[in-house]
């Protein structure tokens, strides 16, 4: 099958035919429906090796939509057939954070004692769905998406579920007379206007300094677009209850920080290398909070899986086929992809579709004999 695989640190991933793995134990084999690309396939990529404890080649991808296919002994095979996004976040199942909901903190995947960050799940460090077909560990990573298109399911996983998770830790401050601000409205800042809006926020701002993302921000349901968050200081009336900064950037923070209200929050999605000083009586906002939330549990993909079926979540997407992957990853790096760019696989002609007949086959034969 093709696969999308960085084979050394620090250079483009390559497209290479490698074997369609096997499923064993508990794993369940997908047949990738869509695969949606992300800004921290970059950080990987242009990471040194000392950064990350992931073995190469390692298949990029972690939005990754698909049909189950197939099953090892030990799996749930119910699943099989089954449309699905999986949960990027592959934690223990067994830690105290797992077991509260919480397995985008699980604490085995803490960086190592050397300071290499850990693998965490596909496409970062265990191989993911920038291909035909994907292995997962076991069916508790996957959620059902029925009828809902690939390219729409795909960035899900991850845009999708960052978006929920930064907005709903936050829930006790949005309400009818709140002011919140989405700084950075790309492929996470465009959900998260919407998702503000379905948690009952009564102003949505949105900030972006490219002219072309902010029509789209008000469609998606902004009260006002704006170039910089200095243009937007006159709206706030006495400071933001929330900022959500998709950037990250030193600039986007300190301006941030400063545009809060008295008990205000700003939680810091991005990943662009910023730094903020914290501490009281440096000039901030009295009760102010930082945060830096890190994906999103399962429950919260089960959650914009349900928006988005329910049409109240729209994901903006562009799609191309998988073998155009090196240059989208060029043109997501220069800033020239808006909303989220999902790459299409071909389909497996051969063994998959007999795999998913074959299951239901079984399937249909037992339960005739069931009755």
């Amino acid at each position: 099958m093709l696969a999308v695989q960085l084979t050394e640190w620090g250079t483009e991933p390559q497209l290479r035919e490698v074997a369609v793995p096997e499923p064993h134990g508990e794993e369940i084999l997908l047949q990738v429906t869509a695969a949606g690309l992300c800004r921290s396939d970059l950080h990987v990529m242009d990471a040194a090796e000392s950064s990350f404890d992931y073995p190469l080649p390692l298949t990029l991808g972690h939005e990754v939509a698909g049909t189950v296919i197939d099953a090892g002994p030990g799996a749930d095979r119910s699943w099989l057939g089954e449309a699905v996004v999986v949960h990027g976040i592959w934690g223990c199942g067994r830690c105290r954070n797992c077991a509260r909901g919480r397995e985008n903190y699980c604490l085995t995947l803490r960086p190592r004692p050397d300071g290499r960050l850990a693998a965490i799940g596909n496409g970062l460090g265990y191989h993911g769905g920038l291909a035909q077909a994907m292995v997962v560990p076991a069916a508790r990573f996957l959620v059902r998406t029925g009828d809902l298109e690939p390219a729409i399911a795909a960035p899900l996983a991850d845009a999708g579920t960052t978006a929920y998770h930064a907005v709903h830790q936050h829930a006790d401050v949005i309400d009818e007379s709140a002011i919140c601000i989405v700084i950075g409205v790309g492929g996470l800042g465009h959900l998260a206007i919407q998702i503000l809006r379905h948690f009952g926020a009564g102003r949505v701002l949105a900030i972006d300094n490219r002219p072309e993302t902010l029509p789209a921000a008000l469609r998606l349901g902004s009260d006002a677009a704006f170039a910089d968050l200095a243009a937007a200081l006159p709206a706030l009336d006495g400071g933001a209850d929330l900022i959500l900064d998709f950037v990250g950037a030193s600039g986007t923070m300190e301006s941030a920080a400063r545009a809060l209200a008295p008990g205000g929050r700003l939680a810091v999605v991005g990943s662009a290398g910023g730094r903020l000083a914290v501490g009281k009586r440096i000039g901030l906002a009295a009760g102010w909070q930082v945060d830096a939330p890190f994906w999103g549990a399962r429950s919260d993909l089960e959650a914009v899986v349900d928006m988005a079926i329910g049409g109240t979540l729209h994901v903006e997407s562009t799609t191309y086929p998988l073998t155009d992957a090196v240059d989208i990853y060029r043109r997501l790096r220069a800033g020239t992809v808006t909303g989220r760019a999902v790459l299409v696989p071909p389909l497996l002609t051969s063994r998959a579709p007999k795999r998913v007949e074959a299951s239901r086959q079984i399937s249909s034969v037992a339960r005739e004999v069931g009755r």
